[in-house]
Order: C-alpha cells, then sequence, then structure tokens
C-alpha cells in the first residue's frame, strides 16, 4: 500500500471544517421549562416536599473545597413526570418509556383566555379542534403542551393549587385548570408521543376520579406536570427535550425539561 501524502494546508482544511461541526449549535434558542427544585417547590398536599440537607460543605484538612447534599422528594412533585403505570396496570414505568416520547416537536396551545375566567376549566376537544383550525393538524408523535397561564402563579401554593394547606383535607380544596377526559380521548387519537401543562396535574384540581390520567395511560402516553415559561415557546417549531431521573420501576419523577428552536 503505498503512503498517504497529506500537505499542511489539507490539513488545516480538514480540521477548520470539523471544529465548525463541533461547535455549530442545532438551534439558536434554549429555553428551560423547569421549576427550580428548592424549599419552596410546590407538591400535591399529600406528598412530602423536597429536602436538602447539606452533608459537607467547606475546606478540607487537605486544603480544596468540597460540597456534597444529600436530596429527598416524592416522584410526584415540582417539574416531574408521570409515567403511564401511574395510572395503568402493566403500563411503562418511568425508566421503560421510549425517548421519541421524551424528545419530539412540539405545539403551545394557549388557552389562558378560559382559564383565567375559570380556575376549573377544562380543556376540550373543542378548543383542540380551534387550535387545528388555526395553526393546522397536529401530527403523529408530537409533544403538546398546554399553556394555561398558571406557571405565572408559581410558586404561590395559594394561587397556583388554590390552596396553600397539606394534608387529605387539603385535596377537596384544590382548584385549577385541567384537560377534558374528552380532548384526552382526542390527542390519543392524534397519537400524540406525550402531553404537558402549566398546573400540578393534568385532571384539574376538583378531579376525583382522573379520567384524563386514565384515558392517556391506558395508550401508554406519558405526561409532563408543572412545566415552567410556556410563554417564551413558539406555538409550533420548537423541539422538546424532557428527561426525566431514570428511576427503575418509578411511578415517575423529576424532570428535567427544555424547548430547543
Amino acid at each position: 500500500m503505498r503512503p498517504i501524502t497529506v500537505t499542511a494546508a489539507a490539513l488545516t482544511a480538514v480540521l477548520t471544517a470539523c471544529s465548525s461541526v463541533v461547535h455549530e449549535r442545532p438551534w439558536e434558542t434554549l429555553v428551560d421549562l423547569t421549576h427550580d427544585f428548592a424549599d419552596d417547590t410546590i407538591y400535591w398536599p399529600t406528598a412530602s416536599g423536597f429536602e436538602f440537607v447539606i452533608d459537607s460543605r467547606g475546606m478540607t484538612e487537605k486544603g480544596y473545597w468540597y460540597e456534597a447534599n444529600t436530596i429527598r422528594t416524592a416522584e410526584h412533585g415540582g417539574t416531574h413526570l408521570d409515567a403511564p403505570v401511574h395510572f395503568a396496570q402493566g403500563k411503562t414505568a418511568t425508566e421503560q418509556i421510549p425517548l421519541e416520547r421524551l424528545i419530539a416537536p412540539a405545539v403551545v396551545i394557549d388557552v389562558r383566555v378560559p382559564c383565567t375566567a375559570d380556575r376549573d376549566y377544562q380543556v376540550s376537544s373543542t378548543d383542540l379542534d380551534t387550535f387545528e383550525r388555526e395553526h393546522g393538524p397536529i401530527g403523529a408523535g408530537t409533544i403538546v403542551l398546554l399553556w394555561t397561564g398558571f406557571g405565572e402563579h408559581w410558586p404561590d401554593a395559594r394561587r397556583y393549587l388554590g390552596t396553600e394547606e397539606r394534608g387529605e383535607e387539603a385535596v377537596e380544596k384544590l382548584s385549577f385548570p385541567g384537560l377534558h377526559p374528552s380532548g384526552a380521548a382526542w390527542l390519543v387519537e392524534r397519537d400524540i408521543a406525550a402531553v404537558g401543562i402549566d398546573t400540578a396535574s393534568i385532571d384539574r384540581g376538583a378531579s376525583q376520579l382522573f379520567e384524563t390520567h386514565r384515558e392517556l395511560f391506558a395508550q401508554d402516553i406519558p405526561v409532563f406536570e408543572n412545566v415552567a415559561h410556556l410563554d417564551r415557546v413558539p406555538t409550533r417549531g420548537a423541539t422538546v427535550i424532557a428527561l426525566p431521573m431514570k428511576i427503575r420501576g418509578g411511578s415517575g419523577g423529576p424532570l428535567r425539561i427544555v424547548a430547543a428552536y
């Protein structure tokens, strides 16, 4: 085999091309749709909240800085994933959800007007039909994000949940918008990848039977709850990357969710 000779100019051209590819960003804008986990993070009234315990913080005897902490959290609190097994026996757990359902093109459906008029509003199939007439069809494999405007109230539990009380009795006082079961069935027919909302539950706060959860999860469609900053995401054109903590056998878990466009 004859030896290959590479000139300095050719090598420089190759390295320059590689450098430009490596540093090229596929998106111009990245939006973090995740609320911080901290002492004021909102959880369901019956769930334990977020705990952050400092185990070590300071200079060591050997002269270097060291920090380490312990965190404790319920699966369902803050910005988080609901896995289908949460309300559907035998369906996928947190670590089993295909990545194709967690990384996909997204649409943002603005339902702030009816949700402002009625804080117990349920987004209906009519709302979804209206969106398609104005913005075009929602394709299979899309992540659908419902923008109720309630994310603006975070972390004020009274305004966000309808109550700042804790415990079983507080559940009856929950008041916030959600997706109507008929709307969930409409999305199931579209074969969407996942659905997210900027409230504490995909079912409205007053729900007792969680029919929307059950409708979606029966078809293995995961849900993202307490999604932040939907005002910064375009109606169409963004890709959502929603990666939960990979908990084996989990019914959900903390979620880091990002919109890229």
